[in-house]
C-alpha cells in the first residue's frame, strides 16, 4: 500500500470514529421524562398487582388451612365405652329373676300367685304361693342391689371418659372437633341417665314386690283364719260324772 493510500485510510477511520462519538453523545443527551414517568408508573402498578396476588394467595392458603382444621375429626372417641356400659346395664335388667320387666308376665303372676286367696284353693296351694311371693321379693332385692353395684362400677369409667372428653374439647382445633366432643359429652350424660333410670326401676321393682307380698300375705292370713274358725270342730258341752 502506498503512503497516499495509508493516509486516506487513516482519514476515513478518524472520520468514522468522529461520527460514532457524535452519535453516542447524541444518544446520551436525549431523555424523555414523560416516557420515563409512564414506565415507572407501569412498573409500580405491576408490582402492586403482584403484591395483591400474593396477599390473595396467602388468604386462600389460610382459608384452606382453617377449612382443614374445621373438617378434622376428633382423635378421641368414648362411644365404645359408653355403649358397653349401657349394654351391661341392659343385660343386668334383662336378667331379672322370677318376675321380669314384662307386662304379660306381671299380669300372669298377679292373676295366680298374688291373686286373692279364694276358698277353692287348697292349703298346700296357699303355702306354695306364699313361698313363691317371698322368693320373688328376695330376688327383687338382690336384682336391685346388683343393678346398684353395676352403676357404681360405671362411675369410675364415666369419670375417666368425662376427663378425656373435656380435655379434647378444650384442645379442639376446629368446629367439627368441638362439636364431636360436645356430642360425646351429651352421650355420656345420656348413659348416666340410663344408669339412674335402671337403678330407680330396679329399686321400685323390689319395693313393689315386697309390698305385693305383704298385701297377699294379709289376704291369705284372713282366709286361713276363716278356715280355722269354720272348719275346726266346735266345742260341744256334755255331762261328765266325776265320782261314782
Amino acid at each position: 500500500m502506498s503512503r497516499l493510500n495509508r493516509i486516506a485510510a487513516a482519514s476515513i477511520m478518524a472520520f468514522a470514529l468522529l461520527i460514532g462519538s457524535q452519535d453516542a453523545s447524541a444518544q446520551l443527551v436525549v431523555f424523555d421524562p414523560n416516557n420515563y414517568a409512564q414506565n415507572v408508573l407501569t412498573a409500580a402498578r405491576a408490582l402492586q398487582q403482584i403484591n395483591n396476588q400474593i396477599v390473595s394467595l396467602q388468604n386462600q392458603a389460610k382459608m384452606l388451612i382453617n377449612q382443614a382444621k374445621n373438617l378434622a375429626t376428633l382423635p378421641f372417641s368414648s362411644l365404645l365405652q359408653l355403649e358397653q356400659s349401657i349394654l351391661r346395664t341392659q343385660q343386668l335388667l334383662a336378667q331379672a329373676q322370677h318376675i321380669a320387666y314384662d307386662i304379660q308376665q306381671i299380669d300372669r303372676a298377679f292373676s295366680t300367685t298374688y291373686a286373692p286367696a279364694s276358698p277353692g284353693l287348697s292349703d298346700q296351694t296357699l303355702i306354695v304361693n306364699a313361698q313363691t311371693r317371698w322368693q320373688n321379693a328376695i330376688a327383687g332385692l338382690q336384682d336391685a342391689m346388683r343393678t346398684q353395684a353395676t352403676v357404681v362400677g360405671n362411675l369410675d369409667t364415666n369419670r375417666t371418659q368425662m376427663s378425656a372428653l373435656v380435655t379434647s374439647s378444650q384442645g379442639a382445633t376446629g368446629s367439627l372437633q368441638a362439636s364431636q366432643a360436645g356430642n360425646q359429652l351429651l352421650a355420656l350424660q345420656a348413659q348416666q341417665l340410663a344408669d339412674l333410670t335402671a337403678v330407680v326401676a330396679a329399686h321400685g321393682r323390689a319395693q313393689n314386690l315386697e309390698s305385693a307380698q305383704h298385701a297377699a300375705a294379709q289376704d291369705q292370713g284372713r282366709e286361713q283364719l276363716r278356715r280355722f274358725l269354720t272348719q275346726g270342730q266346735r266345742y260341744q258341752p256334755t255331762t261328765v260324772q266325776m265320782f261314782h
